[in-house]
């Protein structure tokens, strides 16, 4: 097991250090190689170990020393895929640890490291008017660049029974509905050509009779009547066939005049 102990002091205690750490992972440690850091706010912010080969580091810092943050950096480079890391930051007896243990909680997880928490470990380095603070965090057991597939679960569709017994849509049909309708006859609007109708006033029924094109005369101008009631309202409302068709609106028995604007265009 390779452990690493940095400080900024002058000396560490180095079994006493292992004792705890022991007691705190609940278990013994045996064939251990141990590496020490001491002074390290000379090396400005640079660690002197090769990448992923540290299987736990413990940090030691007082109040006021060196940057933590970029020695985390360097320490999550260190450690191999799984390593613990132990950081006991030393404060003044009347202080209050929330705000240390926010700050160095935020400066772990920005670091790369997961899983933080405070965990109760003896002073290491003693000093009789200081408490510590000491947390353990973890390095993610992935490596950077490794990736994985994510196996989506399979969707479930419901099941759709179909019965065998399926209807002919033209059973449904009967002889009348399949019977051609006939269309009413007589009407000037229907058929192949167009008739006047029974109670016509416009003309075509005389016209019909004499074998004459329809055509409006000045009676029909100057006193315009309609049997229908439509003629005088506009062509929207007029059949097809009616003589009055391209005329203004007008009132029966009035004579149709034509404004001086009909033929201007609307836009």
């Amino acid at each position: 097991m390779e452990v690493l102990l940095i400080t900024n002091d002058a000396i560490l205690p180095i079994n006493s250090i292992l004792s705890e750490i022991c007691d705190i992972e609940h278990k013994e440690i045996t064939e251990v190689n141990v590496s020490v850091i001491t002074q390290v706010s000379s090396l400005n912010g640079r660690l002197p170990v090769e990448s992923s080969s540290i299987d736990l580091v413990v940090l030691v810092e007082r109040e006021v020393e060196v940057q933590v943050g970029q020695l985390l950096d360097e320490i999550v480079k260190g450690l191999k895929a799984g390593g613990k890391v132990l950081v006991q930051k030393l404060l003044q007896r009347t202080g209050t640890t929330e705000e240390a243990r926010a700050t160095l909680e935020r400066r772990l997880v920005m670091s790369g490291f997961i899983e933080a928490e405070v965990v109760a470990l003896g002073q290491l380095l003693p000093r009789e008017d200081a408490q510590c603070l000491t947390v353990r965090a973890k390095k993610p057991s992935w490596k950077v660049g490794s990736s994985f597939s994510i196996k989506a679960a399979p969707k479930s569709f419901p099941k759709i029974q179909i019965e065998d017994d399926l209807i002919d849509e033209d059973s449904l049909l009967t002889e009348e509905d399949l019977t051609r309708p006939e269309l009413p006859i007589g009407d000037c609007e229907v058929g192949s050509t167009r008739k006047a109708c029974k109670n016509c006033s416009c003309g075509r029924a005389e016209a019909e009779e004499k074998g004459e094109k329809l055509v409006l005369t000045a009676e029909q101008l100057n006193n315009p009547q309609s049997s229908c009631g439509n003629c005088g309202l506009g062509d929207a409302f007029r059949c097809s066939g009616c003589p009055y068709r391209g005329l203004p609106p007008f009132k029966m028995g009035e004579k149709i005049t034509i404004p001086g604007n009909f033929l201007a265009a609307d836009i």
